[in-house]
């Protein structure tokens, strides 16, 4: 399909919209802008997809009032909601006759439908539907519908990643909404991903027992904050909750600071110690990086699980203990058993009741819940007004693989709340690592997004290049851009300016 010139302008300036720091609200407002004033559409409007219920709710509208307004579809309910449902475009060329147009917001009651033409397009993201488009014309300025449509469909083609971190936003808003009055067990755990969603119901089935529980996880995932959840929703809440990590200290130390030790039983023990399994006595120990204990160390430790009693170091009395066992760990313990660095018999001890914690790259929109809940940790902190995260920041955030989890994005936050001068997060506040592509994304091919706009540039300087008969000062000035900038084009785009300058 060939679009005119005006065309081309138009869906330049959408990209250009889309691709500002400005709110994504803001983008689709000025995108409908767009569309009324260059397009000659006159009501425009965006409806964002629930990602939960599926059910399309009107968020942006151009020459519609929907201010106090609630507007929703289900699926298949209405135009807008047969597109959210089919995924497929629909253009009426006469509204009057469309018996399937509910006109919910009652702004073309007043109006003669027969002489209107509508057009309704589903918003695309990552191959999924994420929201509508839809807008209406005089059908006296159509000359071809499906070129309208098909204009109306490369709009929708640049919006979709807006529209889908729209969708996310409000996800957010209703989960953390949730979050206040959801039954759940008592956690600092922050996110409803599928994965976070199961480890939260897991908790909620263990906690009151006194079962060993094995949690699994990549370095910063928050195995500690499980281990807590299910420490402070058991009986044993009001008992002590003692903390060894296990990769933190000596082997020599080790098995004095879980058992304790007799006066005089090596140099330097002058004095009776209790170890931290009689310490937690009535409560939880949680013994992290359980996969660091030593062959002598593991032989002790399957002992206290078998026998529930522990010898101090030096003493010939075993003492009784009511402890309930909490272990961590990052490594495959399986595999340690294989390679003869783990005892199995301890391995099955400890995996009566395991829980894996996703890593942070697997668990989509919980990204952006732990970033606002970051955001307002450490703005509370450092006493800043920073109230959002702009959409080239949130892109960032999105596309990062987080090797580091949950703490290097705590880390990356509380530094980009530091750098932060005005109410927002920018992309340029967060730390190089997150700008620069992993090495196995790099030399990708190009998404449609990147390809239509250069598209769409090329096109423009052409034009401009031909107007001005190859002149590329008087080209810039008619973009309103600087000479430089147009011979880098030029040069990018293979573009040959001397072809268009006319023979005395």
């Amino acid at each position: 399909m060939n679009f005119s010139y005006n065309d081309l302008w138009a869906l330049y300036e959408v990209a250009r919209v889309v691709a500002s720091e400005a709110d994504i609200r803001e983008q689709m407002t000025k995108v409908l802008d767009i569309l009324s004033n260059k397009l000659g559409m006159n009501r425009g409007m965006i409806s964002v997809l629930d990602l939960g219920s599926g059910e399309v709710w009107l968020d942006v509208a151009k020459g519609v009032n929907i201010v106090g307004e609630k507007i929703t579809y289900r699926p298949g309910e209405g135009i807008t909601g047969k597109v959210a449902q089919t995924g497929r475009p629909m253009a009426i060329a006469n509204l009057g006759k469309e018996a399937h147009f509910l006109d919910r917001t009652g702004a073309r009651r007043s109006l003669d439908r027969k002489e209107l033409s509508f057009l309704c397009v589903p918003i695309f993201y990552q191959g999924r539907v994420v929201g509508i488009l839809s807008a209406d014309k005089l059908s006296k300025e159509v000359e071809d519908l499906d070129k309208e449509l098909e204009l109306l469909s490369s709009v929708a083609e640049l919006l979709g990643k807006a529209v889908y971190y729209r969708a996310v936003e409000q996800e957010n808003r209703r989960l953390r909404e949730k979050l206040a009055t959801a039954s759940r067990p008592k956690t600092n755990i922050i996110g409803r991903s599928k994965g976070i969603l199961t480890v939260l119901k897991l908790i909620d089935q263990v906690a009151d027992t006194d079962t060993t529980v094995l949690i699994c996880g990549e370095t910063g995932t928050g195995k500690e904050l499980v281990a807590n959840a299910i420490h402070d929703n058991s009986r044993r809440a009001k008992g002590p909750f003692i903390k060894v990590n296990c990769a933190a200290m000596p082997e020599s130390l080790l098995e004095s600071e879980l058992f304790g030790h007799e006066k005089g039983a090596f140099t330097g023990a002058i004095s009776r110690r209790k170890g931290c399994f009689q310490e937690a006595s009535g409560g939880t120990i949680f013994l992290d990086e359980i996969g660091e204990l030593s062959p002598m160390a593991q032989a002790k430790l399957l002992r206290v699980l078998q026998e529930k009693e522990i010898q101090p170091i030096g003493s010939s009395r075993t003492i009784k203990i009511d402890v309930r066992v909490i272990t961590a760990t990052n490594k495959d313990l399986e595999k340690e058993v294989q390679n003869g660095n783990f005892r199995s018999d301890l391995y099955y001890r400890l995996n009566i009741f395991p829980i894996y914690i996703p890593p942070l790259r697997e668990r989509g929109s919980d990204i952006l819940l732990l970033s606002d809940f970051f955001v307002n940790k450490y703005a509370n902190i450092f006493k800043k007004q920073i109230k959002r995260i702009s959409t080239s920041a949130i892109d960032m955030l999105m596309s990062y693989h987080w090797p580091g989890n949950v703490r290097e994005l705590e880390n990356c936050i509380e530094r980009a709340v530091l750098l932060a001068e005005g109410n927002t997060i920018e992309s340029h506040h967060l730390p190089p690592s997150l700008q620069t592509k992993p090495q196995g994304e790099k030399g990708k091919v190009r998404g449609k997004f990147e390809i239509l706009v250069s598209n769409f540039e090329r096109d423009l300087i052409v034009d401009a290049l031909k107007e001005t008969r190859g002149n590329q000062s008087a080209a810039a000035k008619i973009l309103g851009t600087t000479k430089r900038i147009i011979q880098y084009k030029v040069k990018k785009y293979g573009i040959n300016p001397s072809r268009f300058k006319t023979k005395k």
